[in-house]
């Protein structure tokens, strides 16, 4: 199992650095409480998480989205399958991602909700795939800065596998989880077996 996936960032470093960044949102929209908007579905774990550290009268909605050509090529252009339920015109909008790398279907998704005329736009996303980036964009609130490998937990699946990991992989046998997508399943069953080992 450990030459298929390891530990990138574990959940004890990921819950620290969510709370950092909802002190940072709670000071910074004092007084102007924002929009968080979420796009379905891989960032709906970092949101969920991320609203209850934000110490403000904030509001969630959501939007999904489907991209146009192949599904392992990013080419920013999307269509939208579900918008959100409210309007955003003159709110404080921010866009949580769970991860964001090449940053076209990001830019897409600015650019779409810059023509609802919020009164301002930022980003906060929990992994950064900075080495992956085409469009470019300023990202105002990171958690981490990811390397370029398939990441998987907290959020983020494999074939809709895995999203409901504590911590977050790095798959470094892309070819044995692809022949075997339960390949990493102890790493959930380890997660069970800790937390009937904990007293109390």
């Amino acid at each position: 199992m450990s030459d298929v996936a390891s530990v990138l960032f574990p959940a004890t470093d990921i819950r620290l650095r969510v709370g950092e960044l909802g002190e940072a949102l709670t000071r910074d929209y004092a007084g102007r409480p924002p929009v968080l908007v979420s796009v379905l579905k891989g960032a709906a774990v970092f949101l969920a998480d991320l609203l209850r550290e934000i110490h403000l009268p904030a509001r969630i909605d959501f939007m999904s989205i489907s991209s146009y050509g192949p599904a392992s090529k990013s080419s920013g252009v999307v269509r939208i399958v579900k918008d959100l339920d409210e309007d955003v015109g003159g709110e404080d909008v921010v866009i949580v991602e769970d991860i964001i790398d090449t940053g076209l279907t990001l830019s897409y998704l600015i650019s779409t909700l810059q023509a609802r005329k919020p009164r301002s736009i930022e980003v906060c996303t929990l992994l950064d795939k900075s080495v992956r980036r085409i469009a470019p964009l300023e990202l105002r609130y990171v958690g981490f800065d990811c390397p370029d490998r398939f990441v998987v937990g907290y959020g983020l699946d494999y074939r809709e596998r895995y999203r409901n990991l504590p911590d977050i992989l790095s798959v470094d046998d892309m070819a044995a989880l692809a022949a075997d997508p339960d390949v990493l399943t102890p790493f959930l069953e380890g997660r069970a077996a800790r937390r009937r080992a904990e007293p109390g």
